[in-house]
């Protein structure tokens, strides 16, 4: 899956693996031996899933070692990071846009409906995020 969306493969394993794992927090060194993988693949991979904010490093007291765990909200940030690029194209086809204004309407059809489909979304997902709070929050109640 996370190939698909042009991630490495290693850090949807290691993103899989922290989604089951017992205890929720791993060790570099468990996460290297349970996926059968370079220590500098895993720490490469980690960082990046920290990056994106799916994953958190947590100290534990007493130990040296970094462990890591899903971040709280992972779902949340992904959102975030989606709603930020489609903000980014629908700006960059607003530039585009202004760019072609004296040309001819069929000249700008491609890009308007890249605008059109990116604003729609901006619009949208907001509300879409809110309609899930809201739900999370009820079936907490329940």
């Amino acid at each position: 899956m996370f190939e698909l969306i042009g991630l490495p493969r290693m850090a949807g394993r290691i993103f899989g693996w922290l989604l089951i794992s017992q205890p929720p927090h791993q060790s570099s060194g468990e996460l290297a031996e349970v996926l059968q993988a370079s220590k500098g693949s895993i720490s490469s991979m980690t960082r990046l899933l920290i990056q994106l904010g799916l994953i958190e490093r947590l100290p534990l007291p007493g130990d040296r070692r970094d462990f890591f765990q899903i971040k709280p909200h992972a779902w949340s940030q992904l959102h975030e990071q989606q709603l930020a690029r489609i903000a980014a194209f629908r700006k960059l086809s607003e530039r585009g846009l202004d760019l072609l204004k004296t040309q001819p309407p069929e000249s700008q059809q491609r890009l308007r409906e890249m605008h059109d489909y990116h604003a729609f979304w901006e619009q949208e997902l907001p509300r879409v995020h809110q309609r899930w709070i809201e739900h999370r929050r009820k079936m907490a109640v329940e």
